[in-house]
Parts: C-alpha cells; sequence; structure tokens
C-alpha cells in the first residue's frame, strides 16, 4: 500500500538526519514526486545571504533519492545507495535562496535502464509555482555496493 502524503522524507532517503535537506514529500506517483523546503538560517550550506544557489542540485537529487526510496519501500524493501552523476543546464534564477521561504522540488522520470541509469527533469519552484531553477540530472543506482567495488576495482 503507497503511503498517503504528505510524508516526512527521512525514511525514504539514505541519508543521516542532518543531511535530509528536504522537509517533506507532498506527493509522488510513478513518473515522479514533490517534495518541499523552508531555507532555514542556521541550515547546513547557510551564509548570511541565503542559501547559495548551486545547493539546488542537491535537493534535487534529494528528491530523486525519495522517489526511488517509495519504490523501494513499495517492493518490501529499504531505500539504498545511489549517485549523482551530474546534471546538464543547471540554471537557477538567483546566486542565493532566500530564508523562510517554502520551495518545492518537482521531479519527472524521463529514462531509467534496466542497468540503473536514470534521468529526470528537475524544477525548483517558489510558492506560486514561479521557476527558480531547472536542470536535467543524471542518477545510477546500483544493485548493491559491492558492484560500484568490482567496477571500481576492474579500472585499469
Amino acid at each position: 500500500m503507497p503511503p498517503e502524503f504528505p510524508q516526512p522524507i527521512g525514511d525514504y532517503v539514505p541519508h543521516s538526519q542532518e543531511m535530509c535537506l528536504l522537509d517533506r514529500i507532498l506527493e509522488a506517483d510513478a513518473q515522479g514526486l514533490l517534495a518541499e523546503l523552508t531555507p532555514r538560517r542556521g541550515a547546513m550550506f547557510a551564509r548570511d545571504e541565503g542559501i547559495p544557489g548551486w545547493i539546488g542540485i542537491e535537493w534535487m537529487a534529494q528528491a530523486i533519492a525519495a522517489w526511488s526510496g517509495i519504490e523501494a519501500r513499495a517492493a518490501g524493501g529499504a531505500p539504498h545507495l545511489g549517485l549523482l552523476l551530474g546534471s546538464r543546464r543547471y540554471r537557477c534564477t538567483a546566486p542565493w535562496f532566500a530564508f523562510d521561504r517554502p520551495i518545492v522540488v518537482d521531479i519527472r522520470l524521463e529514462y531509467r535502464s534496466a542497468e540503473g541509469l536514470g534521468v529526470f527533469a528537475c524544477r525548483l519552484l517558489d510558492a506560486d509555482g514561479g521557476e527558480l531553477a531547472t536542470a536535467r540530472v543524471n542518477v545510477f543506482q546500483p544493485d548493491s555496493f559491492e558492484s560500484i567495488e568490482g567496477i571500481l576495482n576492474d579500472t585499469p
């Protein structure tokens, strides 16, 4: 049975609590997820000006991890390791995200291979639905950490 939303994000990402940068999952389905966060003073990465714009990529990646974690739990498993391979065309409207203004992270699956490669269209939205940032995010979710070690050990 799928979870009811909203849900805290911590149960769906394999991060320690202080590294969970998103607050909650608003909704999710087979093609994507909406999550929410509110940048706060004193948060990890916070500066006097706000949260640096480049952190948006990590927010997108954590939303993808949460989506994958929901899939894993639905299949009777637990969230597991995934890797952010990179992003294409990350565009952010400002160098800083303002404190105390909610941000919605919208991720949509565009491609997924049987080997664990995935591509997601991602957006960060303000409370009015305006785009703050966009990107295509590439991820890899191996079957296990041991399979990554095997790949690394086979590299000349």
